[in-house]
């Protein structure tokens, strides 16, 4: 199998979808591997890294998506990648196509085999997605205190609190594993931590982070009641697949105190409050209501180096089997299949 791992190009993405010891592995299974010039440097992984490890490393986006069976990155097709697309390409990335239908028509029209990260599904679990999630729960905090400050036209607040200043209120919509790493590092620093969701079970595993976190169910009155408490107010809400459920709707975001700060993991989906639209590392913030929204949508894409490592691992099993004759057989893979010949296949994305 050609084996393709191109240069990102969405704005300020540093990630590359396999390091050069992943890429060793491929090849001593008989696979060829290329990597287009300088897509690990960002991550720390040089080119000469890659060319010890017996990958062939490819001039420009061209070349390497013009041999190459199967692409392996990390964002969905972006900008002019869509062009060098084809039919017979099988693609492997982050896709969250229930959040964009037009990038949903085009890689309908062109045909190909596209699989989603977000959609590899175990046993109820989400393991590529799971370790970016993690890193985006953990990037939310730092950012949203930082957001607080009042030069950034936050509170003027520290997140912690100190002596006779009274802690933030940190409200968590969703405890799974951004929730969750967004509980606990809030915590951590101090916070009275609020966390929202439907399921028992995570309520009890946040609820055991510290003193300082309470665990809710998430019904729509409580939801919208600890949203107006919320100095920082963080949505983690996801449905494999489809478009986030909106939770918070514009007119509670006006009735949140000026100064107030959202952070809305979940805009990968298309994001769980109504006021919040996409944003990149170049232009991250904006202001609605007279609260600050920050809706980056690759968020891990901030700390390549950690992210990329933390990926590969998850990631790097299912490309094996992806690239192995028959792999169609595999029910997880096969469930990962969002559109294939021109057709949308995962159920969730089609009825998004």
């Amino acid at each position: 199998m050609r084996i393709g791992i191109p240069r990102e190009i969405k704005p300020l993405e540093g990630r590359v979808a396999l390091i050069p010891e992943a890429c060793g592995d491929l090849v001593r299974r008989g696979h060829r591997v290329l990597v287009e010039r300088g897509a690990g440097l960002a991550s720390g992984f040089a080119d000469p890294a890659y060319a010890a490890a017996g990958a062939v490393l490819a001039e420009d986006a061209p070349s390497l998506y013009g041999e190459a069976e199967l692409v392996v990155k990390v964002k969905e097709p972006w900008g002019p990648e869509l062009d060098l697309l084809r039919p017979d390409h099988r693609l492997f990335s982050f896709l969250h196509l229930a959040a964009d239908a037009e990038l949903t028509r085009r890689l309908l029209a062109i045909g190909l085999t596209a699989l989603a990260f977000e959609t590899v599904e175990v046993a109820g679990g989400l393991p590529i997605l799971a370790p970016m999630s993690d890193i985006a729960g953990r990037l939310a905090v730092p950012i949203g205190a930082h957001l607080l400050h009042r030069h950034e036209g936050g509170k003027g607040l520290l997140l912690g609190g100190t002596a006779a200043a009274e802690r933030g209120s940190v409200v968590v919509l969703g405890a799974g594993n951004a929730g969750a790493a967004a509980a606990a590092t809030a915590a951590g620093l101090g916070a009275w931590v609020t966390v929202l969701d439907r399921k028992p079970e995570r309520l009890q595993a946040v609820r055991g982070i510290g003193p300082n976190v309470t665990a809710l169910y998430a019904y729509a009155d409580a939801v919208a009641e600890w949203a107006l408490r919320a100095d920082l107010l963080i949505g983690a809400v996801l449905v494999p697949g489809a478009r986030a459920p909106r939770l918070i709707a514009a007119d509670q975001v006006a009735a949140m105190a000026p100064g107030s700060v959202i952070v809305d993991i979940s805009v990968d989906q298309g994001g769980c409050v109504e006021t919040t639209r996409p944003t990149t590392y170049a232009d991250p913030t904006y202001r609605a209501h007279e609260v600050t929204h920050f809706a980056v949508t690759n968020m891990p894409g901030a700390v390549p180096r950690s992210a990329s490592r933390a990926l590969c691992a998850s990631l790097f099993p299912w490309v094996v089997r992806l690239a192995e004759p028959g792999w169609r057989g595999d029910p997880v893979l096969s469930a990962a299949i969002n559109l294939s010949a021109g057709a949308l296949v995962h159920p969730a994305l089609a009825e998004s």
